[in-house]
């Protein structure tokens, strides 16, 4: 029997500036657990900007989000401009800051936020499809602006929550290693680094999250 594969969209490489790597690896390796193959996408873009990640202060270099997001799917990473929603049974956005600079500018302009064209258009063409969506962390917050009324959590941050459902969308709380599943429009999503949270609880997060997905797929 085929293997049910899952499109993962990266934003570079580490939770400052790109992809957060504990929740992108451990969403990787929860895929692999649960019998489903992935495939590692993400934009040919320009970083927002660069972090160091030893300070915390923004740097003068220049990073392309495809090159770092190479770093965690050790180079088998395609374009996201390539995303073919019919090839893959789901999607899913591993969270880091990357998600909210990168992915989107939620970070820089909240509510009236934008997001990147080849993420808008991947979420739309797998919602289209009825595929499940799975988000981490902060990266819900694409998922709001694309897809309107969706029931999503991002842990417990009240003022997250607020422009979450100033945006249009529903919030539910959510603590370590929880998923809060939107059946009507195929989405789960789980709260992670929003959180002050253990790698292990990162791990339950996301093994939860796929588990979840791939539940969706076999009822279908």
């Amino acid at each position: 029997m085929k293997r049910p594969s899952i499109a993962v969209i990266l934003s570079g490489c580490g939770n400052l500036d790109g992809s957060e790597i504990h929740e992108a690896t451990l969403t990787l390796w929860a895929i692999h657990k649960h019998g489903a193959d992935f495939q590692c996408y993400a934009p040919d873009i320009p970083q927002h900007h660069v972090i160091n990640h030893l300070t915390g202060e923004v740097t003068n270099d220049e990073r392309n989000v495809l090159t770092e997001s190479a770093r965690i799917a050790r180079g088998k990473v395609i374009n996201l401009a390539d995303f073919r929603a019919e090839k893959h049974d789901a999607l899913i956005l591993p969270g880091g800051l990357g998600a909210a600079k990168n992915l989107s500018d939620y970070a820089f302009a909240g509510p009236e936020c934008t997001v990147n064209p080849d993420v808008a258009r991947a979420l739309q063409e797998m919602s289209a499809l009825k595929k499940p969506i799975g988000a981490l962390c902060i990266a819900p917050m694409a998922l709001v602006r694309v897809l309107p009324g969706v029931n999503i959590t991002i842990g417990q941050d009240k003022d997250t929550a607020a422009i979450a459902e100033r945006m249009g969308a529903h919030h539910t709380p959510a603590s370590h290693g929880e998923i809060v599943v939107d059946r009507r429009h195929r989405v789960v999503t789980t709260p992670c680094y929003m959180l002050d949270a253990r790698v292990d609880q990162i791990g339950q997060g996301a093994d939860n999250l796929v588990g979840a997905i791939l539940e969706m797929l076999s009822s279908d």
